[in-house]
């Protein structure tokens, strides 16, 4: 059973940069057909999907958090990471990694963007952006 696991500072100063790790155990990080995800909750919100990283290191990002966004991985350590630039008090949430079956839509595979794809996940970590 695969298992997901963040960790990274709770709390951020504005403006700066949010950085998160997971670590991912009782699977192989590159098997094929998975995509590897961040999803987020702010207070009193719905679910919101950041971005993924396919087994291949391919990335796909939400258009309205591609520019301040990066993911990456580490395959020795079997973690991926999420960078988010620029942040403010509204990218206070509890950020989630997780793990999703990549989609397939003409001849390219890609990271799913409903959090409801995503079947395996981490317990979540909050991060607050202080103003």
């Amino acid at each position: 059973q695969v298992q997901l696991q963040e960790s990274g500072p709770g709390l951020v100063k504005n403006s700066q940069t949010l950085s998160l790790t997971c670590t991912v155990s009782g699977g192989s990080f590159t098997t094929q057909y998975y995509a590897w995800g961040w999803i987020r909750q702010p207070p009193g919100k719905g679910l919101e999907w950041i971005g993924g990283i396919l087994y291949d290191g391919r990335t796909d990002y939400s258009p309205s958090l591609k520019s301040r966004t990066t993911i990456s991985r580490d395959t020795s350590k079997n973690q991926f990471s999420l960078q988010l630039s620029s942040v403010t008090p509204e990218d206070t949430a509890v950020y989630y990694c997780a793990r999703a079956r990549m989609k397939y839509r003409g001849g390219v595979y890609y990271s799913p963007d409903d959090p409801v794809d995503y079947n395996n996940w981490g317990q979540g970590t909050q991060v607050t952006v202080s103003s």
